[in-house]
C-alpha cells in the first residue's frame, strides 16, 4: 500500500479515510492480525496529527462517527476525542464496554479504567 498524503486531504477525507482505518482495524482483529493492526495504528495516529495540525474544529470532525455502524471505528473516534468532546467520548465508550462485545468492549473497559485512575490523560 502506498503512503498516503494526509497534508492534501480535506477533513472529511481525512474523516473517512479514519473510518476505513478503524474496518480494517476490525478485520484484523477479528483474524489475529496484530502486525497489520499496529501499521493501521500507526496510519490513524498520522490522521489524528494532521488533524491536530489543522486545530480544534478538524479534531471534532471525528465525533461525526460516534454513530458508525461499526463499533471499532466508533471505539477509536471517541477515544481519540476524549481531548476535545470529552463527555460525548465517554458515553460512547461507556456504551461500548455495556455492549460486552469483544474485543472491543474489553479496551473500551481499559479506556475508561485508566481515565478513572488518571493513568490516562487525554490533551
Amino acid at each position: 500500500m502506498r503512503k498516503i498524503d494526509v497534508k492534501s486531504m480535506t477533513i472529511d477525507q481525512l474523516v473517512s479515510r479514519f473510518a476505513e482505518i478503524g474496518i480494517s482495524q476490525d478485520e484484523a482483529l477479528l483474524y489475529d492480525e496484530y502486525k497489520k493492526f499496529r501499521r493501521l495504528y500507526s496510519q490513524m495516529d498520522e490522521i489524528d496529527k494532521e488533524l491536530r495540525r489543522r486545530g480544534l474544529e478538524a479534531r471534532l470532525a471525528l465525533v461525526k462517527l460516534f454513530d458508525h455502524s461499526n463499533m471499532q471505528v466508533r471505539l477509536q473516534a471517541a477515544k481519540w476525542s476524549l481531548g476535545v468532546a470529552p463527555e460525548a467520548a465517554r458515553k460512547v465508550i461507556q456504551a461500548i464496554y455495556d455492549s460486552k462485545w469483544y474485543p472491543q468492549a474489553g479496551d473500551a473497559g481499559m479506556t475508561l479504567s485508566n481515565l478513572d485512575s488518571g493513568l490516562f490523560k487525554p490533551d
